[in-house]
């Protein structure tokens, strides 16, 4: 698990360093090295459940608000949204963030599982 966590760590640090020519890099950029972190963090069994459960709240309130703009680029026939770096049409940027605030979610809830497992293994093996 330390390899594939490093690596997660390294793909959202990649993420925040990408988010350099985005309208508000810097939201994106502390939101992807705080990813980054906590995977960083259980890459060496270190799991800070406080800022998982807070990461997972942000992520959840933020997908609900994307929610609409991601319905209208469905009913708008779902085109492109990796034509060229610069959002041609409104919702091209909120659907990018929607797929982005997704993927956070999911990997927080991997987090907050896997750290529940951990616990569990350590207090058998404790007992």
């Amino acid at each position: 698990m330390k390899v594939f966590y490093i690596i997660l760590s390294l793909l959202f640090l990649l993420f925040a360093i990408a988010q350099v020519n985005d309208p508000d890099p810097w939201l994106w950029f502390t939101w992807y090295i705080f990813i980054s972190i906590l995977l960083a963090m259980a890459a060496f069994n270190r799991f800070w459940n406080m800022a998982i459960w807070i990461g997972i709240g942000v992520a959840s309130v933020t997908l609900s608000l994307f929610i609409p703009s991601f319905i209208q680029w469905i009913k708008d026939g779902m085109p492109s949204i990796v034509t060229s770096m610069k959002a041609e049409s409104p919702y091209i940027e909120l659907v990018r963030e929607t797929l982005g605030i997704l993927l956070s979610l999911i990997t927080l809830a991997g987090l907050l599982l896997h750290s529940r497992l951990f616990r569990r293994a350590n207090a058998k093996v404790n007992a």
